[in-house]
């Protein structure tokens, strides 16, 4: 194991929707045993903009500088709230999205043709910010190993259908902000068989942001199948910022 550095950043793994920090789980233990300050906050799932607050906060009050690092619906909040943080050294979008100014989740995932996220979705309501019913979005638990885990176990995908965490249906409309990779160095891991963001639009934006791409086949939960692989492009990026 080697000793952590003060002067390293601290890996700030950020969840997708539809999860939480404990999808990040193998991938903690590896960058721990490592010497790596980790953190994995919990993102409230509600928003683009507020979620990308929330985790800006979450950066501004760490001790020191932080690389990002952001899994899905994540890639999105990472790129918005690292913007203008000049303690932010870089980000990592894993299965992640990483959108251009101006462009929403849902008309990014209505271009692709390797997703097949839509028709698995089930709509529910919460109680909004305005006191009246607003629609949050689950993946059918029948659907949700195919859709996101085709490479774990089923008996493991079912456990994580059955833990999932609801994303407002907002949160696919709303329009994203100046993104932090146009000033920061990027990586991207992207999974071949990604059927839930779609391994092509992932490809797409992770290209357009100029990331260095790591290609591996397996499923949008890659970092639970993968976690080594994903670690050690984690690990590339935190040397390289150093």
């Amino acid at each position: 194991m080697s000793d952590t550095r003060n002067s390293d950043p601290t890996v700030v793994l950020v969840h997708g929707a539809f999860a939480d920090a404990a999808s990040w789980a193998g991938v903690i233990r590896l960058l721990q045993a490592e010497g790596v300050r980790v953190l994995g906050p919990a993102v409230a799932l509600r928003g683009i903009a507020s979620d990308s607050d929330y985790l800006r906060s979450v950066v501004q009050q760490l001790d020191g500088t932080a690389l990002l690092v952001g899994h899905s619906y994540g890639g999105a909040i990472i790129s918005n709230a690292a913007t203008g943080l000049d303690t932010v050294r870089g980000l990592v979008f894993v299965s992640g999205f990483a959108p251009d100014e101006g462009q929403s989740l849902g008309e990014i995932e209505g271009t692709s043709r390797d997703s097949a996220l839509g028709p698995a979705l089930v709509q529910k309501t919460f109680p909004g910010p305005d006191g009246q019913p607003a629609v949050e979005l689950f993946v059918d638990e029948a659907e949700f190993p195919r859709v996101f885990a085709g490479d774990l176990p089923p008996e493991q995908g079912a456990v994580l259908a059955a833990a999932q965490r609801p994303v407002a249906a907002a949160a696919f409309d709303e329009k994203n902000g100046p993104p932090a990779w146009r000033q920061l160095p990027s990586w991207a891991v992207v999974a071949t068989g990604d059927k839930a963001a779609g391994s092509d639009v992932l490809l797409a934006m992770a290209r357009n942001a100029g990331a260095e791409l790591t290609e591996l086949e397996g499923s949008h939960l890659i970092m639970v199948s993968q976690p080594r692989a994903v670690t050690d492009v984690i690990l590339r990026a935190l040397e390289a910022v150093r």
